[in-house]
């Protein structure tokens, strides 16, 4: 079995959650005169995805007491996340999106310093862990300071002496920190993971390879699942994905879409995966629905807002059969 428990209290997930402000118009920031305002983060993401799936889904981070923190609370409510949130005298991180051309989103972020920082065990509960059925992490909070690399480690480590699944996506960001310091903390996390996902070149980082896997996704699967955990999934966005589950390979192409926005698909992925494992679903089918809530996220602009909810995750679905 890939999960050691994957019953009884949904999924549970940490880091920080941030707003975000994206610039309505194609080009320099400065020629940009209307700008969107929404929610961010990705373990938030996962959770929103989650939620609208149909899972149980909890979210535990410190807020700013701001503005922006209470957009990020009434945004979890909306959407039926469960949340523990602890309100900071510190200031609700911030990410600005823009486009220069039609070929990708820039993304530069406001939180050094931030609440979510400091996220701290007590933020997140030995309770609330050990009452879960999947605990999901990633590599993005243990970046954001001492405190939050130092809960990121506790919380994997009373998962596992609570036999609650631990994920893991490394999600390696490269304006949080560099890659010679995040390489040691990224694998230290990894074979702490049941479950972990990752990108070809994160991959690459966490093995030490460099780019040697970059273009054999599911040999670095193979590696990945060497270091402990029981699953391994890799992400190459357009390309599909690869995988190692329980010894067994597998290898699914990317559903076609025209790209909108490529923020979030990610974390839309690993809810999908996440989701299915928490319904007993086969690996064949968790990667399915991976793969198209991945392919749905990027057709709608946001981090979040634009996830699908199951009904519509089935449409896309049935759309996408006739098509072929």
């Amino acid at each position: 079995m890939t999960a050691r428990r994957t019953g009884g209290g949904g999924l549970v997930t940490f880091g920080e959650s941030m707003g975000r402000i994206s610039a309505n118009q194609i080009g320099l920031l400065d020629t940009s005169r209307t700008f969107s305002v929404s929610v961010g983060g990705a373990e938030s993401n996962v959770a929103v995805a989650a939620a609208r799936l149909g899972a149980d889904a909890t979210w535990a981070g410190r807020l700013g007491r701001d503005s922006v923190g209470d957009l990020v609370e009434r945004r979890l409510r909306t959407e039926g996340v469960r949340r523990r949130i602890t309100r900071d005298d510190g200031f609700t991180g911030l990410m600005v999106c823009s486009r220069r051309t039609n070929a990708g989103v820039r993304v530069d972020y406001h939180r050094a310093g931030s609440a979510g920082s400091r996220l701290t065990p007590e933020d997140v509960g030995e309770d609330l862990i050990r009452q879960a059925a999947v605990l999901h992490a990633t590599g993005i909070t243990p970046a954001l300071g001492p405190t939050a690399r130092m809960t990121t480690s506790w919380a994997l480590r009373t998962a596992r002496e609570a036999g609650v699944t631990v994920s893991l996506d490394v999600n390696y960001r490269a304006k949080l920190w560099p890659p010679w310091e995040a390489a040691p903390v990224l694998r230290e996390l990894v074979t702490q993971a049941d479950i972990v996902f990752a990108g070809p070149e994160e991959a690459a980082l966490v093995l030490g390879t460099q780019d040697a896997y970059a273009r054999q996704p599911l040999e670095a699967a193979r590696a990945l699942v060497a270091l402990g955990p029981r699953t391994a999934v890799v992400k190459d966005g357009p390309r599909g994905c690869a995988a190692v589950i329980d010894g067994q390979a597998y290898v699914r192409e990317a559903v076609p879409v025209r790209t909108v926005d490529p923020v979030g698909a990610g974390d839309a992925f690993v809810a999908g995966y996440l989701v299915e494992l928490l319904a007993g679903r086969d690996a064949g089918a968790r990667l399915t629905t991976a793969t198209r809530t991945g392919a749905y996220a990027v057709t709608v602009p946001g981090d979040c807002e634009g996830l699908p909810f199951r009904h519509e995750l089935d449409a896309f679905t049935a759309a996408e059969d006739v098509a072929r």
